[in-house]
């Protein structure tokens, strides 16, 4: 019994310091924004680990936009069967356009342009990890 009550109050511990924890707030691409021709998993891997309820901000003009693909083999053929549009030309003006990666899981982002997709450059992934700062 009283190693429950320990569990307990361990697991009470650990939600209330990841509660206490800020998101962060992450422009894609930093000052180069959501562009062609630009190498997005390098930039993924400069600016991990993202952490569960991080915000990522994509800041893009026309004709770009941004796809959640559902799983990794769509993400390495840049198969759009069963992508899900987030965020279309206009979205990507003035502040942006807001993902909040609330879930522990696999996020595979990339445009719609044939090329950079299968040149390996306008995608990446994300696995937020949860914070237990």
């Amino acid at each position: 019994m009283a190693g429950l009550r320990y569990s307990g109050i361990v697991l009470l511990v650990i939600a209330t310091s990841m509660a206490m924890t800020e998101a962060r707030t992450i422009v894609v691409g930093g000052s180069e924004n959501w562009r062609f021709g630009y190498n997005y998993t390098d930039w993924a891997l400069k600016n991990s680990p993202l952490y569960i309820n991080d915000k990522l901000v994509f800041k893009f003009d026309a004709p770009h936009n941004v796809y959640l693909l559902p799983n990794l083999y769509s993400y390495l053929k840049c198969d759009f069967g069963g992508a899900k549009l987030l965020a279309g030309a206009p979205n990507g003006a003035g502040e942006g356009f807001e993902v909040v990666l609330n879930q522990w899981r696999l996020y595979y982002f990339t445009s719609s342009n044939d090329k950079d997709c299968s040149d390996g450059l306008m995608k990446f992934f994300a696995m937020p990890l949860p914070r237990w700062q």
